[in-house]
């Protein structure tokens, strides 16, 4: 891995959908993510995590991964590729970050 930290794109932590109106919303894997996050903050040192707004187009998520890769969470490695399915997301960071892996 490279000294440049790798980018984790998440959905802020609450949100509207206007085809639901007077309802918030959470991103179920996001929120995973969350927790980890949050439970382990001394294995995110090489984490960038950068919390976008529900609506797409997501204009930081498209500049680095390109428009037809939005789905969120998102992780892009320093070193190049990205992952933004949660099961291979979650393998990353237990391999890349020392997360510990979740029970079968």
């Amino acid at each position: 891995m490279s000294d440049a930290p790798d980018r984790l794109f998440i959905l802020d932590r609450e949100f509207d959908d206007p085809a639901f109106p007077g309802a918030s919303f959470y991103c179920r894997d996001c929120i995973l993510v969350e927790g980890l996050l949050a439970m382990f903050p001394e294995r995110t040192t090489h984490l960038e995590v950068i919390r976008v707004p529900w609506p797409r187009p997501r204009p930081l998520v498209v500049e680095a991964i390109g428009e037809a890769n939005q789905n969120l969470p998102a992780l892009v490695f320093s070193d190049g590729g990205y992952v933004n399915d949660i099961k291979p997301l979650l393998e990353a960071l237990h391999t890349r970050h020392g997360f510990p892996e979740p029970h079968p």
